[in-house]
């Protein structure tokens, strides 16, 4: 059940259409492409690795934070359906650690 849209699995950038612009200023319509790569991350909290359709943008912040903070600490509305199962899973798997 891979989403192969061109669409960020957790920054929700998509493809969005704008003006090519000639020396003379003519207007020639485009589209500009969000910068993505199909991954496959670590979950540390789930101890498993996870398939995903990312921005250059959010692995740097992953990167940075790791997957599960990342998500953790991610704006939901932009997040896709199999990223917000996910997010459950660390937030359920990071509650019984916890205990």
């Amino acid at each position: 059940s891979r989403m192969m849209s061109r669409t960020c699995e957790l920054t929700g950038k998509k493809t969005i259409a704008g003006n090519s612009r000639s020396h003379a200023n003519g207007a020639t319509k485009r589209t500009f492409r969000p910068n993505l790569h199909d991954k496959k991350l670590r979950s540390e909290t789930l101890r498993r690795d996870v398939r995903l359709q990312v921005s250059a943008a959010a692995l740097r912040s992953i990167d940075k934070l790791g997957l599960d903070t990342y998500l953790l600490k991610a704006d939901v509305s932009k997040l896709s359906v199999p990223m917000l199962r996910l997010r459950a899973e660390v937030e359920a798997a990071g509650r019984r650690e916890r205990t």
